[in-house]
């Protein structure tokens, strides 16, 4: 996001913290169902984002705008955190409908921390990614934007029917239709570190060829924390191809101390000799 943009999701973002500190987790999920609906909504309408971005008309005339096409048909909650959104300057249409979309995805996550259930949330996340990776089938036809994205979300649906959290499920739904913009790797990629975020963590991307132990990944949370100053949260993907050693990535530092590293190493010094 440019600037103005930047500020006005800001002003959106310290009113959705407002909200939550004094609504129950229930009414937060409806809240952030709503948020996203209207992001979807704005998705499939470029005409109502140009309207509700349009720097010739003022804030209220938006709020007004917004009200009175949403009033009665989304919550009150919501309906006031989208007038604060829009209320706001934005750069470009498509950074409001950016700014929407984070603001439903961090009033979901937010109702999933007052319930208790944000860790879950953030790991079933993970753990789906890791199953769509490693099944190029399923990975094709989720990530093919041909395939409209309510045929995709039934079919994840179908699969995480009573195995995962109902917003993890929402979550992954938001994924589908590529949350700002991102793939849809990329953006179960960008999900989990939001959710991270939220409990004030970092998250490690650990590659390995045998899974790590339970004492074996705390002792490399306690290791990272000590270097980045804040508690890690550490994802595991088993890559038998990596023959021995770990990979790790922390945002964009990455240490490699895989067996597959060092023999690529020993090879290309062989080669130019």
């Amino acid at each position: 996001m440019q600037a103005a943009s930047r500020e006005s999701y800001k002003a959106g973002a310290e009113r959705l913290d407002a909200y939550v500190r004094g609504t129950d987790a229930v009414t937060v999920a409806h809240t952030a169902n709503d948020l996203l609906a209207v992001a979807g909504l704005l998705r499939r309408e470029p005409r109502l984002r140009r309207a509700l971005s349009d720097p010739a008309r003022s804030g209220a005339d938006r709020a007004e705008l917004l009200g009175g096409m949403l009033r009665g048909k989304i919550g009150d909650g919501a309906l006031d955190l989208l007038a604060a959104l829009v209320s706001g300057r934005w750069s470009a249409p498509s950074e409001l409908l950016d700014g929407v979309e984070r603001l439903g995805v961090e009033a979901a996550l937010a109702s999933t921390e007052a319930s208790g259930d944000l860790g879950e949330v953030e790991d079933e996340l993970f753990r789906f990614g890791q199953v769509v990776a490693g099944q190029p089938e399923l990975s094709a036809v989720l990530s093919n934007p041909a395939v409209p994205v309510d045929r995709r979300g039934v079919l994840v649906g179908e699969l995480l029917s009573g195995k995962a959290h109902l917003a993890t499920v929402r979550l992954i739904e938001v994924a589908l239709a590529g949350f700002g913009g991102r793939s849809f790797s990329g953006s179960l990629t960008r999900l989990v570190e939001l959710a991270a975020e939220r409990r004030d963590r970092q998250v490690a991307y650990v590659t390995v060829a045998a899974p790590l132990s339970d004492e074996e990944e705390r002792r490399l949370g306690v290791s990272l924390a000590a270097i980045y100053g804040r508690e890690v949260s550490v994802k595991q993907t088993v890559d038998p191809h990596v023959l021995g050693g770990v990979s790790v990535r922390v945002g964009s530092d990455l240490y490699d101390g895989t067996v597959l590293r060092r023999l690529n190493e020993t090879r290309n010094a062989l080669a130019k000799r």
